[in-house]
């Protein structure tokens, strides 16, 4: 009996180890020897809808190896769109099938979080329904954290957050020398961070400081603190220290903003006309101040989720195994399910284990910061959050190797030359006018 082919292909936004997860499948894949060749879909399940499938297995190892340290999602590519669960939908759902058993895939890999699990559990119970044996694997993929279940159960964490919490507990010990530098003059510093209703990553920046000698305010959307509350707790801190840094999540409420959405139909926010950011600083400083000096924001942005020199070696690792655990889940508990990491609280140190969850449950599981994790006042985070997150940002300054020229990191660069097409040509059903 011929062995059949797998297919990988990414969903949603990037992460700083996404492509490592995606080494991690194109690696076990070839190393347990029961799978033929093995593909990616440009562009995730666009490329699969498409038709634009390119050869992993084939290309220059020492490419692939740099996948390893390569953040974001250039390699392969991903995207944002949705299939949906109206009858219109099923036109998508039917030509993803007829494409993968064109090119005889029997083992289909999607690395992603809810949205990515939910058309991943769909398309293995349609490729039931049409007996052709499909096996659907998920690979687990999020910087926001809000993956699965507050008590953790399901999955500890996600690949991609140690490293975007890394990104920002580095940039807050740089916020702090500038704010104490500016204060007589811009006395308080705003930051935007990412996460639309989970305050995992805006968490993330008191671990810089866990003894907690910044003046820092972190807003969660979790609280349900408004910007009256903000404006007084910014004004009672600059009573006391005489400046302020605040990081708000990107969903605080700051009332009415003009938004932009993605094609999963979530809020955009780097795309929207209006900020939280943006609100906050324009009303603090039309409110005023009690102190001399102006109010001043930033936006970091995506660099949050693709600044390589901010991956946490511990997130990277990670990343690799839980994509090579995917393959084990494939091979031996067949189709339906989504690896996970979990946390080994019986170990002296930190030390995690790998296991799987049915990627339905998945897919309706969403959390937030647990309420036990926010400090009273709820502009803080207690030392259970710092316990928990410490351990994934990693040790030590990051080197990444093969660094070209100048010692600029020097990232993978796969042959993306297309398989010769097997079906009809098809435009996506959200494609169509």
């Amino acid at each position: 009996m011929s062995k059949r082919n797998a297919l990988v292909a990414l969903g949603g936004g990037p992460s700083p180890v996404i492509n490592a997860s995606l080494l991690g499948v194109i690696e076990a894949c070839l190393d347990y020897g029961g799978i033929g060749e093995v593909y990616g879909a440009l562009h995730g399940i666009e490329g699969v809808l498409c038709e634009e499938l390119v050869r992993l297995d084939a290309q220059d190892p020492a490419e692939l190896a740099k996948l390893r340290y390569t953040p974001a999602s250039g390699a392969i590519g991903t995207c944002r769109y949705k299939l949906g669960k109206d009858e219109r939908a099923q036109e998508d759902y039917m030509r993803a099938l007829d494409v993968l058993a064109a090119h005889d895939v029997g083992y289909f890999f999607y690395i992603g979080g809810n949205d990515s699990m939910d058309t991943a559990q769909k398309v293995s119970e349609l490729a039931r329904e049409r007996g052709e044996g499909l096996v659907c694997a998920g690979v687990p993929k999020t910087i926001d954290n809000d993956l699965g279940d507050e008590e953790r159960t399901l999955i500890d964490h996600t690949p991609g957050f140690g490293s975007t919490a890394r990104y920002w507990a580095m940039l807050m010990k740089d916020a702090e020398e500038e704010n104490r530098g500016m204060c007589v003059s811009e006395p308080v510093s705003v930051y935007q961070a990412m996460g639309r209703k989970a305050g995992f990553i805006t968490a993330a920046a008191r671990l810089a400081d866990p003894e907690r000698r910044m003046p820092l305010q972190m807003y969660f959307a979790e609280t349900g603190h408004g910007i009256e509350d903000l404006y007084s707790n910014v004004c009672s801190g600059l009573r006391e220290h005489g400046r302020v840094i605040v990081v708000v999540s990107e969903g605080f409420d700051v009332g009415e903003l003009r938004e932009a959405r993605d094609g999963f139909g979530h809020i955009e926010y780097g795309a929207s006309d209006d900020t939280a950011m943006q609100k906050v600083v324009s009303h603090l400083n039309r409110r005023g101040l009690s102190v001399r000096g102006n109010v001043t924001g930033q936006i970091p942005g995506v660099m949050q989720r693709n600044t390589s020199i901010c991956r946490s070696e511990v997130d990277e690792r990670e990343a690799y195994e839980v994509g090579r655990h995917a393959v084990k889940v494939a091979l031996e508990d067949g189709t339906g399910y989504m690896a996970t990491i979990l946390r080994d609280c019986s170990a002296p140190a930190y030390k995690v284990f790998y296991d799987k969850v049915p990627m339905g449950v998945i897919a309706n599981a969403a959390r937030g910061l647990p309420p036990e994790w926010i400090a009273e006042g709820g502009i803080d985070v207690t030392d259970a959050y710092i316990d928990y997150a410490m351990p994934l940002i990693g040790e030590g300054a990051r080197v990444l190797p093969g660094c070209g020229l100048g010692g600029l990191p020097d990232f993978a660069r796969l042959n993306l030359g297309l398989l010769p097409r097997k079906c009809t040509d098809y435009a996506p059903v959200n494609h169509r006018e």
